[in-house]
C-alpha cells in the first residue's frame, strides 16, 4: 500500500502530508454521515410524534423543482 500511495504523490508532497489529508477528508466525511443520520432520525421521530408524514410524491416533486431552479440559475 505504501508504494501505491507514494506513486500518486504530487511533486513536492510528502507521504505524511498525503496521509494527513486523507485522514482529514475521511473524518469530515464520517462527521457528515453522522450528522445526516442524526437529522434523519430526528425527522422520523418528529413525524411519528406528530403523525404528519410527507408523501414520496410531494418530496420528489419539491426536489425536482429545486433542481430545475438550480439548473436555470447556474447556466
Amino acid at each position: 500500500m505504501r508504494a501505491d500511495a507514494e506513486s500518486v504523490l504530487a511533486p513536492g508532497e510528502s507521504l505524511s502530508a498525503f496521509v494527513m489529508d486523507a485522514v482529514s477528508r475521511n473524518i469530515d466525511f464520517r462527521k457528515s454521515q453522522q450528522d445526516f443520520v442524526t437529522r434523519g432520525l430526528a425527522s422520523a421521530e418528529r413525524a411519528r410524534a406528530s403523525g404528519r408524514y410527507a408523501s414520496a410524491r410531494s418530496v420528489v416533486t419539491a426536489l425536482r423543482k429545486r433542481l430545475d431552479r438550480a439548473r436555470r440559475t447556474s447556466g
